[in-house]
Parts: C-alpha cells; structure tokens; sequence
C-alpha cells in the first residue's frame, strides 16, 4: 500500500486550484493525472521583470516593468482598431494597446490620474514606445503582487500558463515533510538540498542558469529517481534470486555435432558469451541474461547452442520472438543445424490452428518435442511444457517484464536468456536491463560483408530511380523504407503508398507495399514474395526493421533519413549485407538539414558499430527518444538526463547494490524512507517484492 504521507501528491490534478474538468484533461495530456506529476513538471524558461527604466530608457525588444501616470483612454471609432490608453513619466509617453475590448472594464482598472506598474514587452512604434496586451497592470501599492521572476513551462494548447503556474505553486505549498533516504555524508560532500527544497528552487528559477541540468537542485531531484529505478531493479532481481534454480550441465553431445556443421567458426565473443551461459546454467541461481549484439552478430547461434545445453539434459528449451515472420525466420534458419544434432524444432504461433496445433500441443506435453521456436502463442493456457529448462527471448524491448516472467513461470525454476539487436549505449543498459547480467557480441561472424553508406539529397530522386533500375536489372532486390503510410497535413513527407504508386510507375507490378496497419497475414503474403523473388523493389514504413532476412537484398534505400534515430536507421541498415554480393545503403535527406540532423547522418556514414552509433545518437537526441521510450518497455525519466546525468546512474547503481546487500527487507530507518521514494517514483511493484515491514 502506498504510504499515507504521499496521498497529497498522489490526489487528481483536478483538486489544485483553477483546475475543473477541462483544463483538468489537459494538464493529464501535458503531466499526468495526479498532483507529483506537475511536481516532475519543471520550467523550460524564466520570465525576467526585475528590469525598471524609465519610459524614454526602455529598450525596444525587452520585458521592462515600469512606473506610469495614466494620462488618457482612447476608445476606438472602428472595432477592428486597438484601444490605447496613453501613459507618462517624467522622461516621456507610453502606450497601452489592447484589441477586441468589450465594456468599460479597462477605464476601471486604470482610472485617469492613477499610478500603475505596467509590466510586459515594449516595443517602438513611430518613436513611440507601446506595450500590447501587458502580462501585469496593477496599483502602485500592489507592486509586490507581481511575480518579479516568472518561470516558463512546456505548454499544451488551450491551457493559461497563468492557470498552470497557480496549480503549481498550489501543488509546492501542499508538498509534505518526508523523511531524507539519501544518504546524509553523500548530500554533504555534494552540497545538494533536501528534496522538498530541491523542487521548490527547481520550480522558482531565478534566471536563465537556474534552468540548467547541472544546477544542484535538479542533480538532486535526478539522482532521487535514478536511486529510484536502479533500487526497483535490484529488488526485483534479489527475490529472483531468493527462488532456487535448476543446475543445467549437457555432455556436449547435442552442441559438438551442431558446432561441425557451422559454415564458420564462432567469433571470440560468441565463444566468451557461451561460456557465461553455460556457467549461469550449471549454477544453482536462476540465469536472467542479456545477450546484446549488432544485427548480424550471430546472437541465434549462441541461443541454439544454450539451447541445445538443456536438450542434452533431457529437458526442454524454448525461444519466443515478436512477430510471426521472426519465429518463421528462426525456425527455418536453426532448421538445418538442429537436423544435424539429431533434434527435431517445432513452431508455434498464432495462426497455428486445430489438429495440427493440437499435435504440437501433445508432442510438448510429453517431452516428445524438446525444442520449439513461437510467438506470443506460448502463453496461452494450454502451453504446457513436459519440463522447460531454459526460455529464450529474441527483441526483449518488443515485450514487457511480466511477460518474461509469464514464459519462464510455465517450467520448474527456468533459466532465462534474452536477446537483442537494438545496440543499447551502457547507461541505457543499466536503466532498463539493470535486473540482468549482460553478455555482449562485438564482432560481425565471418562472411559478413561491410555495407557502403551513401548520404544523397532527395532532389536527386530522378537519378536514384536511374541507378535502382541497374541494380534490379543486375538481379538485386531493393528495400525502400518511408518514414508514414498517409500523407500527413502537418508534414508533407513522401508516404509509403505514395511512394509505392511512383515506384510502379517506374517498375511495374514488380513493386510490393509493407506497412503497420496492413493485416499480419496480407503483411506476411508480401514479405514472401519478396523472399522468393516475386518483387524486386518492397516499399516498407519501418515495420521491416528488426529480422528479416533476405540475403538477395542489397539495397536499401532510406527516404527522409534525417527524421529517423541513429538506432533505428542502423537496424535498417542492417536489413542488407546478409548475401555473398556487396551491399549499399542510401540515406535520401532534405537538402534543408539542421546541423544535428546532418551530424547524425555523418556518423551513420563514418561506423558501422551500432555501440558507437547508439552512445552517440543518446548524446544527440536524449535517451526519451533513442528506443521510443514508449514502446520499448524502458523507463521514461521525468528528472533525470541520461545525457548529462550519466555519471550519476552509476552511482546509484552502487547505492542500490549496497542497500540491497546491508538492509534487503529496507527495514533500518534509511530503508523505510527508501520505500516512500520507490512509491513517489511509482515503481510500486519492486516495494511489493518486499515483506511488507
């Protein structure tokens, strides 16, 4: 149960002051639903009013707050003219301009004869200084009732930024008193703040420097929730630990006869990588690894050999991936190696359906079948294993934790492996994967052809259609990837269908369409065609990014590159290069680039070593966008910068590590303040993993 010191924070956004049900709906679009979420909300800008001339001083440009006399009111003949309202000081006049005034309201606000603080920009007009529509008109006596220094914060339409900064303060002045988990030696010697006084100076800048990642206060409010996240990790990871595993220890047998019929020895790190599986499997602690490695880096391989370890022990093994075409791609490509070590492989997914599937069902149940390669198929009810040693998951990020969990619950004290070729920078590592050990493929296995990275500017469409049209007559197979399916009003890219009815224009009925809201089955008909040479040229959005295999292919062609992530352009790229023939990738850009966006094509043209790409795109683009946070299952960070905190993740690393080591139940005084901030940070389900104390 949440702790009872943090229902403040955790009330609806709808209880803080100015905001009903409509404006409500809005801060939960721009924050989030409940009152911590506006906490999290930090400025992005600072207002500045401290600036007094005098009228004749005022500078063209600058928000100045000024002392006046109001002179006269002007009403206008024509309602579509301004209002003005004419003010002195002794150095000269100002003007006061408003449009689409109704009544009186303005006369009695600013009665003629009256002092008042204007505040607001001022800009020259005809040797006159005017301010339009002042941000604060109020009394001489009400000075103070300005706020001097504003802070600015991202906004969302139809939202007052006025109505915003209220529930803000509303919210700081509710904030409670809770008990400091950092420890006090280490606030010391980082001469942080404690955390209330933390948001509240977060919240009050006082000028543009105050804004900046590095600023005391918000290193401290990051390190709260980096702590935050690595202690869930480590939680979750000691009560893994509590439960007993299997020892899974093979003869060799099975892996000799498959390692004979490899076309290529294994690389130096898939060597190292199996011999951390293997020594996971023989120990009694239950294995959670992460097996990293480029596109191309032989990562099925090693799962096959892991694989086969607990086959040879008379157990089972089964490897899960996300998409259908994946599983397929797996089944068909371990086919030949699994035939040659004597071991059948099934298939299971979601198009499997009655007596055949049936026939699956029963062959695993009894142990007949030892290994099977499916989809999200092997969670259902009805997948039982006869006795599952090891589960292999393939693209990690596509699924959640508690799917992980749910294939490894279906054996008796499961190893698990997991697999990915999304190259994740090590903070990043750290953040998500935390709760794993990590193993990691550097090299490319031999045969592996380099691909040529070529930048070209869209303008040149005519030519790259001219040298497409060789490569096709040469027997090549081209990918062409568009970055949307529809024309967008907002952004006039090339769509896919677009693209795709330009491309048969120019190729024929040779030309295939791929993309994200086609049915699987019509998808999956199109990608075969492609596989088996029916189509020269596929048209895809990214939906071909991770797995596919097509080793004829050897163009791939990348419109609008500068709007993708590094990443996510380095997975495509990674779609070529798989044949015997030299491979070439095409990165077709607006020729209006931002320097950022030309930097990143640069490094896509100067490496092919995906860590490298994916340190650098992390630096260039923050780590919200590297994976789309979003759909990858990684945490999205409020307060912390992976960028510029990254040092920071390592500390707290050690601090959760230490934590977990002296005080696993979180009993001792520290402990019980580090259960409140798990709940603040909302990582609710590691504080469950705790006896409840």
């Amino acid at each position: 149960m949440r702790p009872v010191v943090l229902f403040p924070v955790f009330k609806p956004v709808t209880a803080l002051p100015g905001l009903g049900p409509r404006l409500g709906k809005l801060v939960e679009k721009l924050a989030g639903g409940h009152v911590v979420d506006l906490l999290w909300h930090l400025p992005c800008g600072v207002i500045d009013r401290r600036f007094s001339p005098k009228i004749a001083q005022a500078p063209n440009g600058r928000i100045a707050t000024l002392t006046v006399r109001i002179d006269s009111h002007v009403a206008p003949v024509n309602p579509r003219h301004p209002y003005r309202v004419r003010c002195t000081d002794d150095t000269g006049v100002l003007e006061l301009v408003y449009f689409h005034v109704k009544g009186d309201w303005l006369a009695r606000q600013m009665p003629i004869g009256s002092t008042m603080v204007v505040s607001g920009k001022v800009e020259w007009f005809n040797d006159t200084p005017q301010i339009s529509h002042p941000d604060a008109v109020v009394p001489l006596e009400a000075r103070d009732d300005i706020d001097m220094v504003e802070p600015v914060y991202p906004m969302t339409a139809g939202l007052p930024a006025k109505t915003l900064r209220k529930a803000v303060r509303a919210a700081l002045a509710e904030l409670p008193a809770l008990p400091e988990w950092q420890d006090a030696a280490w606030l010391e010697r980082r001469r942080w703040p404690g955390w209330a006084d933390a948001l509240t100076r977060a919240h009050n800048p006082e000028d543009e420097a105050d804004l900046a990642t590095t600023t005391a206060a918000r290193c401290r409010l990051a390190y709260d929730e980096l702590l935050a996240n690595q202690l869930a990790l480590m939680l979750v990871r000691a009560s893994q630990r509590r439960l007993t595993g299997r020892v899974t220890q093979g003869d060799g047998s099975l892996r000799q006869k498959a390692l004979a019929a490899l076309p290529f020895a294994l690389t130096g790190s898939q060597a190292t990588a199996l011999e951390e599986i293997y020594a996971d499997m023989a120990s009694d602690a239950r294995m959670l690894r992460l097996l990293q490695g480029d596109v191309g880096s032989g990562k099925t391989v090693v799962a096959l050999l892991a694989m086969l370890n607990a086959v040879e022990t008379g157990a089972q093994a089964a490897l899960m991936a996300p998409t259908e075409i994946l599983a397929r791609q797996h089944a068909e490509s371990l086919a030949p190696l699994c035939k040659a070590a004597g071991v059948e492989i099934g298939l299971l997914t979601g198009r499997d359906k009655g007596k055949a599937r049936q026939a699956v069902l029963d062959r695993l149940a009894s142990g007949e079948l030892s290994l099977l390669v499916g989809t999200h198929a092997l969670f259902q009810e009805d997948v039982t294993f006869h006795d599952l040693a090891l589960a292999v998951i393939d693209e990690q990020h596509r699924f959640g934790v508690h799917q992980r969990l749910q294939l490894s619950a279906k054996g008796r004290a499961t190893d698990v492996l997991v697999m990915t070729a999304t190259p994740i920078p090590r903070t990043l590592t750290l953040t998500a994967y935390g709760d794993m050990d990590v193993s990691r493929l550097l090299e490319k296995p031999a045969g592996r052809k380099p691909v040529q990275t070529v930048t070209v500017a869209l303008d040149r469409l005519e030519e790259i259609v001219h040298g497409i049209r060789r490569k096709v007559q040469e027997g090549a197979r081209i990918y062409w990837v568009c970055p949307l399916v529809d024309e967008s009003e907002q952004i006039d890219l090339a769509a896919a269908t677009e693209r795709h009815a330009f491309l048969t224009g120019a190729f024929g009925d040779r030309v295939g369409l791929v993309h994200g809201k086609m049915r699987g089955p019509d998808k999956d008909a199109v990608m075969a065609a492609f596989a088996e040479g029916a189509l020269d040229v596929l048209v895809a959005t990214t939906v071909i990014e991770v797995g596919v295999n097509v080793p004829e292919a050897t163009v791939m062609v990348i419109e609008h590159a500068e709007r993708f992530g590094l990443a996510q352009l380095h997975q495509l790229r990674g779609r070529v290069g798989r044949g015997e023939k030299p491979s070439t990738c095409l990165l077709l850009f607006d020729p209006h680039l931002t320097e950022t966006a030309r930097s990143r094509l640069k490094t896509l043209r100067d490496t092919e070593d995906g860590f490298i790409i994916a340190e650098e795109d992390l630096r260039l683009r923050g780590a919200g966008e590297l994976l789309g946070t979003r759909q990858s299952g990684l945490p999205g960070f409020r307060l912390a910068d992976l960028a510029v905190h990254g040092e920071l993740l390592a500390v707290a690393r050690d601090d959760a590590k230490l934590i977990v080591e002296r005080d696993p139940e979180l009993a001792t005084p520290r402990g019980q303040a580090l259960r409140t901030l798990l709940y603040l940070f909302e990582r609710d389900a590691a504080a469950k993993t705790l006896r409840s104390g």
